[in-house]
């Protein structure tokens, strides 16, 4: 049984429709990446999926189904969202931040380990855990977004444009943290990525959106091989 089994996904904003009946599994443990252009629809699938907007289809998670779920619930069934530009509670501090990502927990003494692990991992909130979130760069509060949502234990974690407006060496650095956190921890990872070069190093499987349907999919180095898909979608 695939861990998020996704059928006919349809969402869009009012009367617009963005996407068209999408199909997509992620296994666990797997790291799935959903690549395609600006306006395919990779940021509506990430936000149907965490019920933040309304969509149609069916969506089922770890053998149960998510639909009819809100935010809260989904997190609390081992889904957590880094979404795009960071979603960072910028008039909190750091550790209060880490705190708000673990609000359904009542272990406390294992969330106390956790924080201390992910700062173990991210150094830099450990050395500005009393500061304003928002006072962060960008680089330091996506790494507290991934810190923050990993705070809820997910088995699986949905990362939309991890490298949006970030430099290279930063982007370089995330990405090996989050393969480390799929290998070591398990958590399977499901990416919302255009850093293409990037995101096929890490993925096993590959997704690739246009104008909300899915148009290829496959594993990672079939999409590396494929000089149709390289020159038309990937740029590489």
């Amino acid at each position: 049984m695939s861990l998020l089994e996704v059928t006919g996904l349809t969402a869009g904003y009012g009367q617009a429709r963005v996407l068209h009946g999408l199909d997509l599994t992620v296994e666990p443990g797997e790291v799935v990446v959903v690549l395609g252009a600006n306006g395919a629809g990779k940021t509506t699938t990430m936000r149907a999926l965490t019920a933040l907007i309304p969509h149609g289809g069916t969506v089922t998670f770890d053998g149960a189904p998510l639909d009819g779920l809100n935010p809260a619930q989904i997190v609390g069934r081992g889904v957590s969202l880094v979404p795009q530009g960071r979603g960072t509670f910028s008039h909190l501090s750091v550790l209060d931040n880490l705190r708000v990502g673990a609000a359904l927990r009542r272990d406390t003494a294992e969330i106390k380990a956790d924080i201390d692990r992910w700062c173990e991992v991210f150094p830099i909130l450990a050395a500005r855990s009393g500061q304003e979130a928002g006072t962060l760069s960008g680089g330091e509060q996506q790494m507290l977004a991934v810190a923050r949502a990993l705070m809820s234990r997910p088995k699986l974690l949905l990362c939309d444009e991890p490298s949006l407006g970030l430099a290279p060496k930063i982007v370089s650095e995330l990405f090996s943290t989050l393969g480390d956190i799929n290998r070591e921890q398990g958590t399977a990872l499901l990416l919302v990525e255009q850093n293409a070069e990037l995101a096929l190093g890490l993925a096993s499987r590959v997704y690739l959106l246009e104008v909300g349907r899915v148009v290829a999919s496959g594993d990672a180095e079939g999409f590396r091989a494929d000089e149709s898909i390289r020159r038309a979608y990937l740029g590489l």
